[in-house]
């Protein structure tokens, strides 16, 4: 008799993502310190940065401005150059980077280089936020930061901020941890009222979402390629108030301790998911729960892609991505 083929816990994955996967897993397992403090020094070895580049790279100039340097709170502006671009009015993301609450900033290599291919494949105006870490800085600082930047967008006339700028077509995005700060400032966004902004659309790349409750993907899936179980509960301890649990609200969204947003003016929002990220099933309910109150959501799955795939253009669902988040703010910005 033949014997059930177990399935895979883990695609095959090229050399050079292999080794990029095993230094992250060394700097990440020799941060993160049993008291609950992270080793900065060490870790920041690893985070690898890029410059700003007012001379055009590859049609996408950038520039950091600052928005309240008493707690480093800045964003990085992405804006394509081409002839095309520079005379059409273009939406903007304001983007929310991965890693834990913990990791990694606006200016890591990785997260540069999706700001500025959004930039010029969208083609679209990026807003990409600097926020302050856990444990450091815990719940609710990295949604207050998030909120100040719209805030600041929406009332100052920035010196750098491009004309063709639309901010009538303003859409939140985020993977990973950034994209549940980009749900909650979300949120907030819309108990709130702007002179000129509005938000459209909220772009969710795998966000990290949690509970007590330990879901099929986590068991299946608790040594998966860059997220481990042991990370996620790590980060939730060093980002959720002392004494809080993983249904606190900032994480488990439409748990039992969870906001009604039912009667919110919630942004139409995409979510992707990916079949070899151990988060897959809380991402999976978080788009659930969109729908039960009444919320425009799309959920598109790569059946193939692990977490943080976006980061990683040698992956096909990478360029799937960039097309799928297009069609989603076009589809959005007709309306």
């Amino acid at each position: 008799m033949a014997q059930k083929q177990q399935p895979m816990l883990s695609p095959h994955l090229p050399w050079k993502v292999r080794l990029l996967l095993s230094i992250h897993s060394f700097a990440v397992n020799n941060s993160l310190n049993s008291n609950g403090t992270v080793n900065r020094t060490f870790l920041n070895l690893f985070d690898f940065k890029s410059s700003s580049s007012k001379n055009p790279i590859n049609g996408v100039k950038s520039f950091d401005i600052t928005v309240d340097p008493s707690r480093e709170l800045w964003f990085r502006l992405y804006t394509p150059t081409t002839t095309t671009t520079t005379a059409t009015s273009l939406p903007i993301i304001i983007y929310f980077h991965g890693g834990g609450f913990i990791l990694m900033a606006a200016n890591s290599k990785p997260f540069d280089k999706v700001c500025q291919r959004l930039a010029r494949e969208i083609p679209s105006i990026i807003v990409s936020v600097n926020y302050r870490l856990a444990p450091e800085h815990k719940y609710p600082c990295q949604y207050e930061d998030g909120f100040d930047v719209l805030k600041f967008i929406d009332e100052e006339n920035l010196e750098h901020f491009p004309q063709n700028a639309n901010l009538k077509q303003c859409f939140l995005a985020g993977d990973s941890a950034g994209g549940n700060i980009a749900h909650h400032v979300a949120l907030k966004a819309s108990e709130s009222k702007f002179l000129k902004l509005q938000i459209i659309g909220l772009i969710a790349l795998q966000p990290f979402f949690g509970g007590e409750e330990r879901t099929e993907s986590e068991n299946k899936l608790d040594r998966g390629p860059v997220l481990k179980v042991e990370y996620t509960d790590w980060f939730w301890k060093a980002f959720l108030p002392e004494g809080s649990n993983r249904d606190h609200a900032a994480a488990n969204v439409f748990g039992p301790n969870s906001v009604d947003i039912s009667r919110v003016n919630f942004p139409a929002t995409i979510v992707f998911v990916g079949g070899f990220d151990p988060l897959q099933d809380w991402q999976k309910k978080y788009y659930e729960g969109l729908h039960k109150a009444g919320k425009e959501a799309y959920l598109i799955e790569y059946e193939n892609a692990i977490h943080s795939f976006y980061a990683l253009p040698d992956f096909p669902e990478h360029s799937l991505m960039i097309r799928e988040v297009r069609d989603f703010m076009q589809k959005q910005s007709c309306k």
